[in-house]
């Protein structure tokens, strides 16, 4: 294969160690599904306009409440997030913001509450699911691919399958390890099902070239240096790729947009993961699978 695809592989590698150790430095800024607390989401609609009061007003209004962090959420919505609240403090928070601010058009969108043995739980089950996820990619690429043991190993897709998908996992929670640092942005459960989303989309590419190298080579290609019939498959369904990516990188960038505070950061991790599952397809998993062609020989 061509240099350029080494060069690439090696600057992914590195990305991806950063991203571990940008995660061991400042760690993971967990929201309230995992570690346990209230979110409380509101909205302030006043009669005479004017919008919802600042927010440092706000926190004064509930001094007496600990450990309150707010953010704003739109134009007039905010939500409040705090240790988990008694159904006695929710509302005692409600009235008091209710007498802070008598014309504000108060509304309550929104108020979860999780305890921290259901957030270890969450946690566990969501360790569990991608190191399932993970497993049976291994499993379905090793059969399904079981043709190319001519060429190849018979666990060599699915281990390059699998260090790609690993790929596409560590760089978003390293970028949302610096957003939690430097933004207060959290990683909740629905974190979790963006990267459920990554790892399909992610396979799903990886599949599209690895079959197009099967094709190639039960046509005769294994006649062929491997790296060539690897570029050649890649060339073959890089349109295709490209295309299906960027119409769903737009979809997702007007749902970051313009989809709401409360599925804003799905959509960013989705974008990053499936922006990475597109390159990591051709740039990390392809040049893994030359490599063992190259050292089983």
């Amino acid at each position: 294969m061509s240099k350029v695809y080494t060069t690439i592989f090696w600057l992914s590698v590195l990305i991806a160690i950063t991203s571990v150790v940008v995660v061991f430095t400042f760690g993971l800024n967990l929201g309230v599904d995992f570690k346990g607390g209230s979110v409380l989401e509101l909205e302030f609609n006043p009669p005479a306009g004017g919008g919802r009061p600042d927010i440092e007003t706000i926190q004064k209004s509930l001094s007496d409440f600990k450990d309150l962090s707010m953010a704003s959420s739109g134009t007039n919505g905010l939500i409040i997030r705090t240790r988990e609240l008694s159904e006695q403090n929710h509302q005692a928070v409600l009235s008091k913001l209710k007498i802070a601010f008598p014309a504000s058009g108060l509304e309550e969108r929104k108020f979860d509450s999780v305890g921290p043995l259901i957030g270890n739980e969450l946690k566990n089950k969501s360790v569990i699911a991608i190191i399932l996820v993970l497993l049976g990619v291994i499993i379905y690429i090793a059969t399904v691919f079981r043709k190319l043991s001519r060429v190849l190993p018979f666990w060599a897709m699915g281990l390059s399958a699998i260090v790609a998908l690993v790929h596409d996992i560590v760089i978003p929670v390293g970028a949302f390890s610096l957003l939690g640092h430097f933004y207060g942005i959290e990683i909740s459960a629905v974190f979790v099902a963006a990267a459920l989303t990554i790892l399909g989309y992610s396979v799903s590419d990886t599949v599209v070239i690895f079959d197009r190298v099967r094709e190639n080579v039960l046509k005769g290609g294994s006649k062929e240096n491997f790296g060539v019939v690897v570029h050649r498959s890649i060339m073959q369904t890089l349109t295709r790729s490209l295309n299906t990516t960027f119409t769903t990188l737009l979809s997702l960038i007007v749902i970051y947009l313009f989809g709401g505070e409360s599925i804003k950061y799905f959509s960013l991790a989705l974008i990053i993961g499936i922006f990475l599952g597109a390159y990591s397809s051709i740039f990390v998993a392809s040049p893994l699978l030359v490599w063992w062609s190259q050292r089983t020989r």
